[in-house]
C-alpha cells in the first residue's frame, strides 16, 4: 500500500466532484486507494478548479514514467470538471495535449485549470500538469460543448 498525500493549500476549498457530475468519474477518480490514480479536487480562492493527482505504478508507460495516455486521461477529466464547476454542463469535444517532459510515477502532481472563454455552447478550458513549482509535464487546451437538455 502506498502512502499518498493529496492535501491542498490552506486557502483551497475541498471540491466534491462526484457529487457534481455523478458516478461517471470512474476511470481516473474511481479508485481512491488503487494503484492507478488517486485524485483530490479543490477550488482556489478565484474559484478555479485544481487537482492533486498521484500517478501510481499502473500508469507506467516508459520505464519509471507515466504513460502519455494516462496524462491525457487526467487532463480530460480535470479540464472537463473545471467547466462543470464553473456552471457549464459539458462534454469534451476536443482535447489537445502538449507533452513537455516525462512524468516519474509514484509522485503527486498538480493540475491547474482556467476557463479561457465561453462562446455560446463552446467553453474553452486550459490546464497544465506540473510539480506546483516550476516543472511542467503537460499542457492542454480543451474545447467543451454544453449539453442541450434532453
Amino acid at each position: 500500500m502506498f502512502e499518498v498525500d493529496l492535501s491542498g493549500e490552506k486557502n483551497w476549498q475541498m471540491f466534491d466532484a462526484p457529487a457534481l457530475v455523478g458516478s461517471s468519474l470512474r476511470f481516473v477518480s474511481g479508485d481512491p486507494e488503487g494503484e492507478r490514480f488517486r485524485t483530490r479536487y479543490y477550488l482556489k480562492s478565484d474559484r478555479s478548479l485544481v487537482a492533486r493527482v498521484w500517478f501510481g505504478p499502473e500508469t507506467e508507460g516508459p520505464p519509471g514514467h507515466a504513460h502519455g495516455g494516462s496524462l491525457a486521461a487526467v487532463l480530460d477529466e480535470v479540464l472537463g470538471l473545471s467547466a462543470w464547476a464553473a456552471g457549464h454542463a459539458i462534454v469534451v469535444a476536443n482535447l489537445n495535449v502538449n507533452f513537455r517532459c516525462l512524468l516519474p510515477i509514484l509522485q503527486v502532481v498538480q493540475v491547474d485549470t482556467e476557463i479561457v472563454s465561453v462562446d455560446g455552447r463552446k467553453v474553452l478550458v486550459r490546464g497544465k500538469v506540473w510539480d506546483g513549482k516550476e516543472k511542467v509535464y503537460a499542457e492542454a487546451d480543451c474545447l467543451c460543448i454544453e449539453i442541450q437538455s434532453v
